[in-house]
């Protein structure tokens, strides 16, 4: 795992700018930098070494110097790929995946990534053609980010790098922050900074001087013709292909663990890796909660005693005041809750290993939410005539409380009638967005600047697309294809790998393995969600590895949780944050409304939790990356804001005296 930057420009380039660019990044790879400079161009690399220790150094160069390159991640067949291009008479310098992948350009050009399994973003400088060419997984685990200005393109794993290069980028998209707000992620091409783009996953970018930059999609998703057989067949079938992504999965010169958060992924990853004798003295981590309601560490440990694992397990007590400003710069985006329950893992995991599996993916691909069975459920409602459920049935759920969780009656019920109003891909959007701040709270919410820009607005625009061009002839997979193109690289997936390259640790998820997922999406859809039973055939295989009781207890979801475990501190950053926003300030957004929301979540009315998150971070990120407040000064916004609320009661008891 590494950080990768590079530069093509009309100008010659300096070394001190691509060495500025690689400092940036460099807790993505702590243990060695490199840099290539040839007049107008650079590459840079910052190297966190798991495979061919001693020889991997990148930038890496073809023996004749004109083709070179910089890589970020792992190809998990690459001694595969070594062996044939080797019996073909190709030589190799070393033993590393990134010289495969050189070779595979200088035999296959730009169709080189079809023969890639694994997860990575690469960039290759061309000097014969004067080009650059990259490229990013199949499934989004590795980023790019990239600035095109005319002649001159920039490219980085993260955005850091690129304002490095060139303050001025700190710009907003306004756009990006409509989708933040109305779906809590940013999709591609587009990032918050209105000039830098995200290269979208299973995509080419070429790039030269003469003809400008092209993008290319090279691999997609199919959910037909379904797979034929016997459940129990296909449970054997797709045992086997977890078995062999798993096996491929621990390719490394350095000891692997794993994360295992007693969820059901993390655990069966572990179950099988074990059963099928992958790995000895195995070491698994898990962390502990001081909320029994949340605390997923007990089902953990009964794995970890069931197949002997090292275990290694720690209490924790989640602080959002002591982190906040701190994710939010890892991350260049909003903070999300699933980002602090990662950073307090690989900050443990990382004092015994640099590299750890996970189970990303597996909700995306099995079917492991309740909104898959909750929109289906939604079109036997949507039977009740319009008038009736607008004139009679919502003036009733208006009378019924929110609750205090985000899964209360209260929000289910008021979550279906809504979608009824909305089908296809607009249904699907408006699924995910019901906790957040799309319609109708931007109608009030948003300030003269954004209301200028509403026609460069749409939020569910690729994920709608998605849902509707989708290769599928069952809604249940219309979903899944939905989120695999959307929310999957663009929220869990882009989390887990700034928080744990934050740490210096590399994070393998064996569900995202390409093969897996073109597997999964042709089985049959009753063996993904049936009624309310959601991702069947993951259940029904790890019935056969995993503790029963583990299996019976329901879905807890840590992040989810987060707004409504640490209300205390979240109440404490509303009052710092929210009661004089910088982004009301600017136009951007309107006071009133978020004085309203307060008041009404304070006093119970209303259950604003999740919308509350996403302006405090919204704030967060603004004063930070646009009016250039440090972290260290948000840190002390922040303390400061805790010393006083706490110093209140006292002030009160000593004027009463």
């Amino acid at each position: 795992m590494c950080g990768i930057c590079g530069i093509l420009t009309t100008e010659p380039v300096s070394e001190d700018v691509v060495r500025r660019m690689t400092r940036s990044l460099a807790h993505r790879g702590p243990d060695d930098e490199g840099w290539y400079v040839e007049r107008n161009v650079a590459l840079g690399h910052r190297r966190l070494s798991i495979i061919d220790l001693d020889s991997g150094q990148q930038p890496m160069s073809n023996a004749e110097g004109t083709i070179s390159i910089v890589f970020n991640g792992e190809i998990y067949n690459y001694q595969e790929l070594r062996s044939r291009l080797i019996e073909e008479g190709r030589h190799f310098k070393t033993n590393s995946d990134t010289e495969t992948i050189l070779h595979l350009y200088e035999k296959h050009g730009t169709r080189c990534v079809q023969y890639l399994r694994g997860m990575f973003a690469f960039l290759i400088w061309d000097s014969r053609e004067r080009r650059i060419f990259a490229a990013r997984d199949r499934l989004g685990q590795k980023p790019l980010y990239y600035v095109q200005r005319g002649k001159e393109l920039i490219l980085a794993s993260e955005i850091k790098a690129l304002l490095v290069v060139d303050p001025s980028l700190a710009e907003l998209d306004l756009a990006a922050l409509d989708e933040y707000l109305t779906l809590r992620l940013i999709s591609p091409p587009r990032s918050m900074f209105r000039e830098v783009k995200k290269l979208p996953p299973a995509h080419l970018l070429t790039f030269d001087q003469d003809r400008g930059l092209s993008l290319e999609r090279y691999w997609d998703l199919s959910y037909e013709p379904k797979w034929s057989g016997s459940q129990d067949d296909l449970l054997a079938e797709l045992e086997d292909r977890l078995v062999d992504s798993i096996r491929l999965h621990l390719v490394s010169d350095l000891p692997v663990g794993a994360f295992m958060s007693g969820g059901l992924d993390s655990t069966l990853v572990v179950a099988l890796l074990m059963k099928h004798g992958l790995a000895e003295d195995f070491q698994t981590f898990s962390v502990g909660l001081p909320y029994r309601q949340f605390d997923e560490a007990p089902a953990a440990r009964l794995v970890a005693e069931r197949y002997g694992t090292r275990h290694h397990e720690e209490q924790v007590n989640p602080s959002l005041l002591a982190t906040l400003p701190r994710l939010v710069r890892q991350l260049d985006e909003p903070s999300d809750p699933l980002s602090v329950c990662i950073d307090l893992i690989a900050q443990m995991a990382r004092k015994h290993v640099k590299v750890v599996l996970g189970g990303d993916g597996g909700d995306e691909l099995f079917g492991g939410y309740d909104r898959y069975y909750g929109n289906v459920f939604t079109d036997y409602y949507a039977l009740i005539p319009a008038l009736i459920r607008r004139r009679l049935i919502q003036p009733l759920l208006a009378q019924v409380p929110d609750g205090r969780w985000y899964k209360s009656i209260g929000h289910q019920l008021k979550w279906l009638h809504g979608l009824s109003f909305f089908a296809g891909g607009e249904r699907y959007v408006n699924s995910l967005s019901y906790f957040y701040l799309g319609r109708p709270y931007d109608e009030t919410l948003y300030g003269p600047v954004m209301n200028r820009a509403r026609g460069e607005f749409d939020a569910g625009a690729l994920m709608r697309e998605a849902f509707n061009h989708a290769n599928a002839r069952d809604v249940v997979d219309r979903m899944l294809y939905a989120d695999s193109q959307s929310r999957l690289a663009d929220h869990p997936v882009m989390i887990q790998d700034r928080m744990t390259m934050a740490h210096g640790l590399e994070a393998r998820s064996p569900f995202m393995d390409h093969v897996i997922a073109e597997f999964t999406a042709r089985l049959p859809v009753r063996l993904k969600v049936r009624g309310r039973r959601l991702r069947y055939a993951q259940v029904q295989l790890a019935k056969r590895h995993l503790p029963p009781t583990l299996l019976e207890r329901k879905k807890q979801g840590f992040a989810s949780a987060l707004p409504y475990m640490l209300k205390d501190e979240l109440d404490i950053l509303y009052r710092v944050f929210l009661n004089d926003t910088k982004l009301a300030q600017a136009g951007l957004l309107e006071q009133e409304p978020i004085g309203t929301m307060l008041d009404e979540h304070r006093a119970g009315r209303a259950d604003h939790g999740q919308r509350l998150w996403l302006l405090v971070n919204s704030e967060v990120w603004y004063r930070m990356f646009i009016l250039g407040q440090t972290e260290e000064q948000l840190a002390e916004i922040i303390a400061s804001g805790s010393r006083d609320l706490a110093a209140r009661p006292r002030q009160r008891e000593m004027m009463s005296a």
